[in-house]
């Protein structure tokens, strides 16, 4: 099994690269990500293959997760976005793909809301990938301005998450 760093490593890798698809296969797992345009990554087990039958090519029936490039206007007023960006000075970021969740369970209450202080090591939230719970820790002081996610939500490498007026 993968550790997480090792998939963040080869997110990174191929996200860097000019390789457009990219699968890991081990014996209990596959990896597979593809790049339509550096946007769509997908991950997934691999199902188990019967003892008695020799090992074939797994393929990933996982779908794809793409997400679309945002587009600015031209008509928008630079001074809200101005605005905007005083209001914090770092963006917490997924460091992977996954799913988005708040809190350690459904009944307990959020890692932290607007207007929480944060500490280096204070874990904000949770990324669920292939079935593993990722804290995601703020790696940096301050004070969370804006959640970007919603709880249960699919967030992909590198989505902002969290915005923090740094101290």
């Amino acid at each position: 099994m993968l550790k997480v760093q090792e998939i963040r490593e080869l997110i990174k890798l191929v996200d860097q690269s000019a390789i457009d698809e990219f699968t890991y296969e081990t014996d209990e797992t596959t990896v597979t990500m593809k790049k339509s345009g550096g946007n769509t990554v997908t991950a997934a087990p691999a199902p188990a293959a019967p003892a008695e039958r020799p090992a074939e090519p797994i393929q990933s029936s996982a779908p794809e997760v793409k997400a679309e490039p945002v587009e600015s206007s031209s008509e928008e007023a630079p001074a809200p976005a101005a605005e905007k960006a005083a209001d914090y000075d770092y963006e917490i970021v997924s460091p992977m793909v996954g799913t988005f969740y708040t809190a350690p369970n459904p009944e307990s209450d959020p890692y932290v809301q607007t207007g929480s202080k944060v500490e280096k090591d204070t874990v904000v939230c949770i990324v669920e990938a292939m079935k593993l719970f990722n804290e995601i820790e703020a790696e940096t002081t301050g004070e969370i301005t804006e959640i970007l996610a919603k709880d249960g939500e699919l967030v992909e490498y590198g989505q902002p998450l969290y915005r923090v007026k740094q101290k």
